[in-house]
């Protein structure tokens, strides 16, 4: 059962509703993951979804902060979420699609602007969630499995618009990327969107504070597509769609997609 997927830090799903049935619309993807929904379950616009097709889902909210939720045109069970480092935070939640395949879709901590957990709960917090999100795929290896969502890291050299005027911003030290790559070979998880696009410059955000992000073009791969080892082979077609970055009031993120021959 061939099918796309595409994850989404949307930044308000209330508030930009219209650019997520916008996506659907044009986009088509068969199952969408979206994080940094800040609403309360109950009051996500699902109803506006179903009507396009989409009448799947599986989410956790809460109310101005966080939250996740996975849209699909293809029936799933949820599966249940992990409260990373038991918080109550809405970051994680997971679906099964009929074919067996699990989606984990996860919202890493943005982990606030200094890069020490001595003086940055914030940073600690991210780092702790990364360890625990090494521990549990570590136990509970995954098999036919797809982790997304904006982990808030971008890991290579060419991933970032600089490396160099960036390995001390929060997103891109060598802690982060450190327990970004420990959570990543512990679960044996594969990077689907640089297996597809091994080398060159990759961004899936542009901060609000760039007056023309697109000419400045300061990016970061925040953004990510992993594919459990015993499915990666399946994925193919990985793309970022830049050119929502720059839809009306967008969110500072572009959605990230990847299909699957399974």
């Amino acid at each position: 059962m061939p099918f796309t997927l595409a994850t989404w830090n949307i930044n308000s799903v209330r508030l930009r509703a219209g650019l997520v049935q916008k996506l659907l619309a044009e986009e088509a993807p068969d199952v969408l993951c979206l994080q940094e929904c800040k609403s309360p379950v109950e009051k996500i616009p699902f109803e506006l979804f179903a009507e396009m097709g989409y009448g799947y889902w599986a989410a956790r909210g809460q109310k101005g902060y966080n939250g996740v939720a996975i849209l699909s045109r293809m029936p799933l069970q949820d599966a249940g979420h992990i409260d990373w480092c038991g918080k109550g935070d809405a970051r994680h939640v997971a679906a099964t699609l009929e074919n067996g395949v699990t989606i984990h879709n996860c919202y890493i901590p943005a982990g606030g602007d200094v890069a020490d957990r001595e003086v940055n709960e914030k940073f600690g917090h991210k780092l702790d969630t990364l360890t625990e999100m090494r521990d549990h795929f570590g136990a509970n290896q995954p098999e036919k499995s797809i982790l997304v969502g904006d982990l808030n890291i971008a890991p290579r050299e060419d991933d970032v618009w600089s490396h160099k005027q960036l390995l001390k911003v929060v997103s891109h030290t060598p802690i982060e990327v450190e327990h970004l790559g420990n959570a990543q070979h512990a679960g044996g998880w594969v990077d689907v969107t640089r297996a597809d696009t091994p080398e060159g410059q990759l961004y899936s955000w542009w901060s609000y504070r760039a007056r023309d992000w697109d000419a400045a073009d300061k990016g970061r791969r925040l953004d990510h597509i992993w594919a459990s080892g015993d499915i990666a082979g399946a994925a193919h077609g990985s793309r970022v769609l830049r050119a929502a970055r720059g839809w009306e009031q967008p969110s500072d993120h572009a959605p990230v997609f990847a299909s699957f021959d399974l």
